[in-house]
């Protein structure tokens, strides 16, 4: 059985000031056309369909239009919720669509309840586990502690389980929204920490012939049976080194994995450069960036007239523009944005923590402020789950 694996496509989210609904909707015709050519049997679709929960009307007609290709090419398709989705909202409508091959899987306590899809080497259940924040799901799956650990373990036994009463040689595919130990972040991803880790280990995917991931934006393998499409279109300058892709996935008939990386159109090339603004303008080795949305990073000590301007007199497509002048890290003038940089919520507040008595927080105080900021974002779940 031939799959085509995506997820994260973010539809309705724009580049920096960037309207991306034009080249996502290139990339919905690139994988229509993809399935058709290239004999597909399945698209999967890992979470992060919507940008956010109440999408512009817009990328929900963009979403429409890839379902009716999808559903008149004859090719069934497997979808899941991600974080950035609202579940009930993406669900609304999945027992209809369903007799169509659109299969919307949005529901944490269906889990264990597969899409079952033939073909001549027998059947292949497709396990939708959207993506399962731990506050609201751990009551579901009757686990003490709110984890992202815990609560994809126990869908994982409920998938293990309804996988073992089948007949003997039925493949199995799990489709799944998290962050899996060993994948690569970028600045894109919405932080999804919970109780200080947001990491799963792989081990819990284990007696899946294939774990098609979504939440990293980054194509990447963790194992050969555990992946990450990442997203079809760039959405942060920390993607400037991604190729993006979706992943043809071939399971044979004893469940082994050969895959292949389809590359996905890009609208513009991406690029970070940094120096002074002079050496910007004149350097003859920037050539190759000046048709490509640019981040540029000035190193000046002092800050030059109208950089903006200047820079986009050469690169027309800037985008965006920080400053950030040489200087020792002790400096007190080092910016707040650059020492904050790489540091989580938890980080930052221990710091706070810190510079507001003389001493950092106790263990007692770090799961004070742990509880703290996962309660602050569980709320925010909730809210945007209720708009």
């Amino acid at each position: 059985m031939r799959l085509l694996h995506t997820s994260d496509w973010h539809l309705g989210r724009a580049f920096h000031r960037v309207n991306m609904l034009g080249a996502q909707a290139e990339f919905i015709g690139h994988l229509v056309t993809t399935a058709r050519e290239r004999a597909v049997d399945v698209v999967v679709v890992s979470g992060d369909v919507y940008d956010r929960a109440v999408p512009p009307l817009a990328a929900v007609e963009l979403f429409d239009d890839a379902l009716h290709r999808l559903a008149a090419l004859g090719v069934p398709t497997v979808m899941i919720s991600g974080n950035h989705d609202s579940a009930r909202r993406l669900g609304v409508g999945a027992g209809l669509i369903d007799r169509a091959g659109i299969h919307l899987r949005t529901e944490p306590a269906a889990c264990g309840t597969p899409v079952v899809l033939s073909d001549a080497h027998g059947d292949v259940a497709f396990y939708g586990l959207p993506y399962l924040e731990p506050a609201l799901v751990k009551d579901e799956f009757g686990v003490d502690k709110a984890g992202h650990e815990a609560v994809l373990a126990a869908a994982m036994d409920r998938v293990r389980a309804d996988l073992a009463a089948r007949a003997p040689g039925t493949r199995s595919v799990v489709l799944a929204h998290a962050f899996v130990t060993g994948g690569r972040g970028s600045d894109s991803e919405r932080d999804i920490t919970v109780g200080g880790v947001a990491a799963v280990p792989a081990g819990v995917f284990d007696g899946a012939d294939y774990v098609a991931l979504g939440h990293l934006h980054g194509c990447q393998t963790i194992t050969n049976r555990i992946r990450y499409s990442g997203s079809p279109l760039p959405y942060s300058f920390s993607e400037a080194g991604h190729r993006k892709s979706m992943w043809l996935v071939d399971l044979a008939a004893d469940g082994a994995v050969t895959a292949e990386r389809v590359d996905c159109p890009v609208p513009r090339p991406l690029a970070r450069i940094r120096g002074t603004l002079e050496d910007l303008l004149a350097d003859p080795g920037l050539a190759r960036h000046e048709e490509a949305w640019v981040e540029a990073t000035l190193t000046d000590a002092v800050r030059p007239a109208d950089p903006m301007a200047r820079l986009t007199e050469r690169f027309p497509h800037t985008l965006s523009l920080a400053f950030d002048p040489e200087r020792r890290p002790d400096d007190p003038d080092v910016s707040y944005a650059r020492r904050l940089a790489g540091r989580d919520d938890q980080q930052i507040a221990e710091d706070f923590v810190a510079h507001v008595r003389g001493a950092g927080p106790d263990e007692h105080e770090r799961a004070i402020l742990r509880d703290a900021l996962d309660a602050a974002r569980a709320d925010d779940a909730v809210r945007e789950v209720a708009r």
